[in-house]
């Protein structure tokens, strides 16, 4: 007679598949993980596991957890990308555009903060990860010039992008985290403002 518990693990874990479907379902526990439990506060098992795979089916996949990590945060930071992409598709006048991108923006950087502030952390004491983060930042500047000449907006210089990018983020990161309200300043003030500068970077 069989044990229900085991039929039960078995009937958790994922069917063989492709290896890419593999390194997806790893990567996307990864990421969920990083951003609950933090960059130091996980291991390559914890991973593994809550993905239903063993722990060497992990590094069949990835040297180590930072290699993990920066995985988890290229598909964290491509999401992005597409959810913009996809606003801007759907096209409409510049206020509502921006609005719509910046409603986006402060949810990602709600949803995904623990994983963004094991990334900051990481940027500042690990070589690898800092070149990594540095490649990936030319990578959202080409995007950015990309969709802005697919919309029609006046074109920028890259160092006018960059400082876009950086105040935004870090303004996102303090309406998703509460840092506006604890400093008794008006969230609706800070959006309204937040969509004005997301408006002049679509005309």
């Amino acid at each position: 007679m069989s044990d229900p518990a085991i039929e039960k693990a078995k009937a958790a874990r994922p069917r063989r598949g492709a290896p890419e479907q593999t390194r997806e379902r790893l990567v996307a526990a990864a990421a969920a993980i990083f951003n609950r439990q933090g960059y130091h506060g996980t291991d390559s098992n914890r991973i593994a596991h809550e993905a239903g795979y063993a722990t060497g089916t992990f590094y069949k996949h990835f040297k180590d957890k930072r290699e993990a990590f920066l995985a988890a945060y290229e598909f964290w930071l491509a999401a992005q990308w597409k959810e913009i992409e996809a606003v801007l598709s759907d096209g409409g006048a510049p206020e509502l555009l921006a609005r719509r991108l910046v409603d986006l923006s402060i949810d990602f950087h709600t949803k995904w903060g623990g994983l963004r502030a094991s990334l900051m952390e990481l940027v500042l004491t690990d070589d690898e990860v800092r070149r990594f983060y540095h490649r990936q930042r030319h990578w959202q500047l080409d995007v950015m010039a990309r969709l802005r000449k697919s919309i029609g907006a006046r074109r920028h210089r890259t160092e006018e992008d960059a400082i876009h990018l950086f105040t935004t983020e870090r303004v996102y990161d303090a309406l998703a985290h509460g840092e506006i309200e604890a400093l008794g300043l008006s969230r609706k003030v800070v959006v309204a403002a937040m969509v004005e500068r997301v408006r002049e970077m679509l005309e």
